[in-house]
């Protein structure tokens, strides 16, 4: 009498199965930050453009909003500030509002 034997297929293996290793090594990515970019335009005073900065952008002195405001009108425009996008959007949105001419934001 022969006598068969169920085989299993699901059981054998050729080699066995190795899970890849986890990383300990972690990167870390920065978020980008922003430019918020006074343009030189026909219609704002040098006053109205200085009080502005000092206004609304924080640690903006005096004498840097002048300095700043002397840039957009003879180089046509000036990066008043650059940081996180939440901010940039908030900076460039009240200035905007105060009338001033502003270039899109864009990455630093």
């Amino acid at each position: 009498m022969v006598r068969t034997i169920p085989v299993n297929f699901h059981t054998m293996s050729a080699s066995p199965t190795v899970a890849p290793e986890k990383s300990s090594q972690v990167t870390t990515q920065r978020y980008p930050n922003y430019k918020v970019i006074v343009l030189n335009d026909d219609f704002n005073t040098f006053e109205h453009v200085a009080k502005c900065l000092v206004t609304y952008i924080p640690g903006m002195t005096p004498d840097r909003a002048w300095q700043l405001t002397n840039q957009v009108h003879f180089e046509g425009q000036a990066v008043v500030w650059v940081g996180p996008l939440e901010q940039a959007e908030l900076y460039h949105m009240q200035l905007g509002m105060e009338g001033l001419t502003m270039a899109p934001l864009e990455a630093a």
